[in-house]
């Protein structure tokens, strides 16, 4: 059962997703602050993060920022969800490793529906090995490398 890392300061959206991601088969976590959501996920890496910009400690943009330079979260799929819907809130979103970028209000049937697709892509990205290799060739797709016979 994938876990959802659920990090916004309005708390009656968070009952009201943390409710529906568990009807639609996902563990939840909360958190309704940047600090607590960042040691949440280094206590237990989620499987995916849906991350509220405008948190009262910090910005959830540094929050991102610091969930894709750390080791162990670098991988783990991020969904923004803000009411900051200007083209600029987007681009900045989308640098700084954001999967995808959902404008409050939003629709909750088609929020879930976003989880599971990132999820899946996710998957598929995880399940790729990062080194091919074809009779003398080895690629490492992930370093951008290639080598003939060692």
């Amino acid at each position: 059962m994938p876990n959802v890392l659920v990090v916004d300061d309005e708390r009656d959206l968070v009952s009201l997703l943390d409710f529906n991601l568990r009807q639609s088969g996902f563990e939840t976590t909360l958190a309704y602050a940047g600090e607590e959501a960042l040691s949440a996920a280094r206590r237990r890496p989620p499987d995916l993060v849906l991350l509220d910009l405008m948190l009262p400690d910090m910005p959830g943009t540094e929050v991102c920022r610091q969930l894709k330079s750390d080791p162990r979260t670098k991988r783990v799929p991020v969904i923004v969800l803000t009411a900051r819907g200007e083209e600029l809130d987007r681009v900045v979103g989308f640098e700084l490793g954001a999967d995808d970028y959902v404008v409050k209000p939003f629709s909750v049937r088609e929020l879930i529906l976003r989880v599971k697709a990132v999820l899946r892509r996710a998957g598929q990205q995880r399940s790729e090995k990062p080194v091919t290799e074809l009779g003398p060739i080895r690629i490492d797709t992930d370093a951008h490398r290639a080598w003939v016979r060692g």
